[in-house]
């Protein structure tokens, strides 16, 4: 029975996580400033030139007229002459810092774009504090590990996503470009636990009173925020790559596209990006659902049993598995492989919501709406 004094710090907590949601909004509308206003970043600007520039034009070259390369050649009667030489370019772009795309005002120069940007920053780390502060209260209430239910997901859920993004930007990775998309979800996600998902603390029943409880889901939730992120990198290297691939083609994109995708990355460093994240969670997903075999065990005496969590979670691992396959396969990289890589988190999305929300027979029932 929870004592009132610890419905108390439960209310606290839900009291934060909406003190969150007001800074997150404020956040949101200085990351649109920094988009509206910066301008584009220097990835992007390259990229932009290296797309639209015919081979030997002004963005092929380094300082000579034409985009040659300027060489001396011995000529036939002993003396020197200098030739223009013209330079190839191809559809690439050169990635940002440590082959990490930077994003809109991170390093285009405009020092307006650039302060927004700063704030932006700035306000989504006092939010994150106030989640964390709502979250660690939540499990201060229950006494045990605050992810437990849909709600206690939900909000766990966001505040780590957030947490690894602005960890990529204290290890001086530019991922500011991610905070709009982030924030915006990140919003969307803690409305829908506040209003749809949120019960009241309870005690665990039996099957949860494990610590695989701290191992099997904080990882659950570890990865799930980790592979969003890569899905956001993602959704974004199909836009910018489509737009690339029109401007190579003599295209004109609507001016909306021309706004909002030269400020991304380039297609490159998105691709990278998201692969980079997605092979290194891959193993931790693995281990995830090996824990949670491990406490099926504990629990309900069986490893496996094709409870739908389960299977769902399996689906989720063959989609990721596919995608990381593909990408070492010549014929399936680039779009190909960005589709599976969003059809993967599409599994793991309905793994959370479909199934506790839709599924009545699964064992996982006690995570549904209602704790």
């Amino acid at each position: 029975m929870i004592l009132a004094a610890e419905a108390g710090l439960a209310d606290v907590g839900k009291l934060l996580v909406y003190s969150a949601m007001a800074v997150y909004t404020v956040a949101f509308l200085a990351y649109i400033a920094e988009w509206t206003f910066g301008s584009r970043s220097k990835v992007a600007r390259s990229a932009a030139a290296l797309a639209t520039a015919p081979e030997g034009g002004p963005a092929a070259g380094a300082g000579e007229p034409g985009g040659g390369v300027r060489v001396t050649v011995r000529a036939a009667g002993g003396g020197t002459r200098e030739l223009t030489r013209p330079k190839v370019v191809t559809r690439s772009a050169a990635p940002g810092r440590d082959g990490i795309p930077d994003g809109p005002g991170a390093a285009g120069g405009d020092e307006r774009g650039d302060t927004y940007g700063r704030i932006a920053v700035s306000l989504t780390v006092l939010a994150f504090l106030l989640h964390f502060g709502g979250v660690l209260l939540r499990g201060l209430a229950v006494q045990r590990a605050p992810w437990a239910n849909m709600y206690e997901f939900s909000t766990t859920f966001s505040m780590v996503a957030v947490g690894g993004f602005l960890g990529f930007l204290a290890a001086r990775r530019n991922v500011r470009w991610l905070g709009l998309p982030l924030v915006t979800t990140v919003l969307l996600d803690l409305g829908l636990a506040v209003t749809v998902l949120y019960s009241e603390t309870d005690q665990l029943p039996p099957a949860l009173q494990s610590v695989w409880l701290w191992i099997h889901v904080s990882l659950a939730i570890v990865c799930g925020a980790m592979f969003y992120l890569g899905m956001v990198a993602t959704v974004a290297f199909l836009l910018r790559d489509r737009y690339e691939g029109r401007l190579a083609d003599g295209g004109t994109p609507g001016r909306f596209a021309a706004s909002v995708l030269e400020r991304l990355p380039s297609s490159v460093s998105l691709d990278k990006f998201a692969y980079r994240i997605n092979a290194v969670v891959f193993p931790l997903w693995t281990f995830t659902i090996i824990a949670g075999a491990i406490w099926a065990e504990n629990a309900w005496g069986r490893y496996w049993g094709w409870d739908p969590k389960e299977v769902w979670s399996l689906i989720t691992w063959l989609g990721y598995a596919c995608y990381l396959h593909a990408r070492a396969t010549a014929g399936w990289r680039g779009r190909k492989a960005a589709y599976l890589a969003i059809a993967a988190f599409l599994c793991f999305l309905f793994n959370y919501y479909g199934v506790n929300m839709f599924v009545d027979d699964s064992l996982h029932s006690y995570a549904d709406v209602d704790g």
